[in-house]
């Protein structure tokens, strides 16, 4: 793919490039060839409760060893980062919900200025999806739209080859489109009812919490486990030992994310929907709702024509190999 942002050229056949995605909780890192090999990664928590100035020395810490290991930054083109609310045209974090540096934040220069090489950024869900076209389930596809079901839910939009970024940068904020009129608080935004509050690990815990409350005389596994203790996971192992709750909201969850999937097809009519992130762990136990809700809600014209599926790739190395698709 070439584009303005994403520069594939072979003039660099013998760099490497460093590959980070920030996360709410913690920041992956990885060293990337020109074909797509991730050499050495690690981790460090985000701890993004502390200045971003302290984010920037931890990682630097784990990060510039291996960098030395390579042969010291001479070997490398760049860095590229995936972050939420990571503006491409700016190399800014803008007003990021589930990060604790609030406004604005110049991450791709306080980069630079720290490694002394050039410092790309992108939207996590973004650099996520160029992961996917590059070296997974999208591969060869330019029309297609990538879902993470995680903590949120993050989303990246591939047209005729090129990432739909927008006006601003932040253009394809999919988990943050309103699913449900008046429906369940996002905190962190204030809205009511959209996509995040419901598909996401998140949202799953809540669907359980109310599914329980609304059914008190109802026996569930879950009920052994307090508030603090549960989680998407939980319902999923629960679920997996024939537990009716559990399982009804799995099926509550998959009717509402392919209701908001049909809508995103009848959009931008893609190849495909790849999802990955945390929740698809629970395998066909979210994948049979989101897929039959997704094609009941179809206009006949794009029924039984956009493939739903699991990404191929960890959820890490798509993240890290698509940042580091923003220098190489």
């Amino acid at each position: 793919m070439r584009s303005k942002f994403f520069n594939m050229s072979n003039a660099h056949n013998t760099k490497y490039a460093i590959g980070i995605d920030l996360g709410g909780t913690s920041t992956k890192f990885g060293i990337v060839d020109k074909d797509g090999n991730i050499l050495e990664q690690d981790r460090i928590p985000t701890a993004s409760e502390k200045p971003v100035d302290f984010f920037i020395d931890e990682l630097h810490k784990k990060l510039q060893p291996l960098i030395d290991k390579i042969g010291g930054k001479e070997k490398f083109i760049g860095i590229g980062m995936g972050a939420p609310n990571g503006n491409v045209y700016t190399g800014n974090i803008e007003y990021a919900a589930n990060l604790h540096w609030h406004g604005i934040v110049p991450i791709a220069h306080l980069l630079t200025e720290k490694f002394g090489l050039h410092a790309s950024l992108t939207n996590d869900a973004n650099a996520a999806a160029m992961g996917e076209m590059m070296y997974g389930a999208a591969k060869g596809m330019k029309h297609f739209i990538t879902i993470t079901l995680g903590t949120g839910v993050g989303s990246g939009i591939v047209i005729d080859g090129k990432m739909v970024v927008g006006n601003d940068g932040f253009a394809g904020e999919l988990g943050h489109t309103i699913v449900r009129y008046n429906g369940r608080l996002h905190k962190q935004t204030g809205s009511r009812g959209c996509l995040e509050s419901y598909a996401s690990a998140t949202g799953v815990r809540q669907t359980a919490i109310e599914f329980m409350e609304n059914n008190p005389e109802q026996p569930s596994l879950l009920r052994k486990y307090s508030e603090m203790e549960l989680t998407s996971e939980t319902v999923y192992n629960c679920a997996l030992q024939g537990d009716e709750i559990a399982q009804d909201v799995f099926q509550f969850t998959g009717e509402i994310l392919g209701e908001a999937l049909a809508n995103f097809v009848m959009f931008s009519s893609p190849q495909a929907i790849i999802l990955f992130g945390g929740l698809t762990k629970a395998g066909s136990y979210i994948m049979n709702p989101t897929k039959e809700a997704m094609e009941k809600n179809l206009y006949q014209v794009f029924k039984n024509k956009v493939q739903l599926v699991f990404s191929n790739l960890k959820e890490s190395d798509a993240a890290i190999l698509g940042a580091s698709a923003l220098v190489l």
